[in-house]
């Protein structure tokens, strides 16, 4: 229920969905540009990146240094792990991330964030809404076979998305007048088929990276990518039924390849455009 029409707190979901994801830069735009206050955020996986990083109130950073990326820039955050639960450590983006944006903790930032990851061995999702926040966004990023998985409190957890992709629940019981979840897994737009190409692209520059050999990794990854993917958007339809928001904002889920992070600038603008689109005549 609304309290002000020139005041409307929403609690705002950002689900996961790798580059597509820095949709929500784009959405968390308009929101501010419309007279929304951001109450309280739940994120996994490019969810809680974007999530928690508006939340300690340096995004404009965040955008700047996203905008500016590219296939080789990419590449070059690709830290190898030689073990056998991932293929990248991941510690150059987050230290980069860092470095950017500064360390901070969740429980000195302005607004409610949690970011959720996943604790496969108990089968469980873990909401981590205190302690270091980039800690928290790191282990709900480490997507299987891709990131390696990030030990907290005992518990070794991996992307929040393999058990709920549209984590509402966390902000289910939030007292904003709206609750806005954003769906990087729908439908795919029969006129947005070219960053598939694109992803292609950065595929081959982290597989040379990493000098697996081209071909056989390829198909490997692409069935991987699209297995995650089909069970995603599985368990975003049973999530989005049992916990259901007031708007959901789509994001075809071939909007881009989950590597094209070099296509901010159109993901950002997609972003936009949606929450446009779907919010304009509340």
């Amino acid at each position: 229920m609304k309290r002000n029409n020139n005041n409307k707190t929403v609690s705002l979901v950002l689900g996961s969905g790798g580059a597509r994801g820095l949709a929500h830069i784009g959405i968390i735009r308009w929101l501010l540009e419309n007279n929304y206050t951001i109450h309280s955020i739940s994120g996994c996986s490019i969810g809680s990146v974007i999530g928690g990083i508006y939340a300690a109130g340096q995004l404009d950073k965040f955008e700047e240094w996203v905008r500016s990326l590219t296939l080789v820039d990419i590449a070059s955050y690709m830290d190898i792990s030689w073990g056998s639960s991932g293929l990248i450590k991941g510690e150059k983006l987050i230290n980069k991330l860092k470095d950017l944006i500064g360390d901070t903790h969740i429980e000195r930032l302005p607004i409610k964030f949690v970011a959720v990851a996943a604790d496969v061995k108990n089968e469980k999702e873990v909401w981590l809404s205190k302690g270091n926040l980039f800690d928290a966004i790191r282990a709900s990023i480490s997507l299987p076979l891709f990131l390696t998985p990030v030990n907290i409190n005992n518990t070794e957890l991996i992307d929040g998305g393999v058990l709920n992709p549209i984590p509402i629940a966390p902000v289910f019981s939030d007292s904003s007048d709206l609750i806005i979840a954003v769906n990087l897994g729908a439908k795919s737009d029969a006129l947005e088929n070219k960053p598939t190409a694109s992803n292609n692209k950065t595929s081959a520059l982290w597989r040379k990276n990493i000098k697996e050999p081209q071909q056989s990794q390829s198909g490997m990854y692409q069935i991987a990518d699209q297995a995650f993917d089909a069970m995603q958007n599985a368990i975003a339809r049973q999530k989005l039924a049992a916990y259901p928001p007031d708007y959901i904002i789509e994001i075809a889920r071939n909007a881009c390849g989950t590597l094209d992070f070099h296509k901010a600038d159109e993901m950002i603008d997609l972003g936009y455009n949606k929450a446009a689109e779907l919010l304009k005549d509340i």
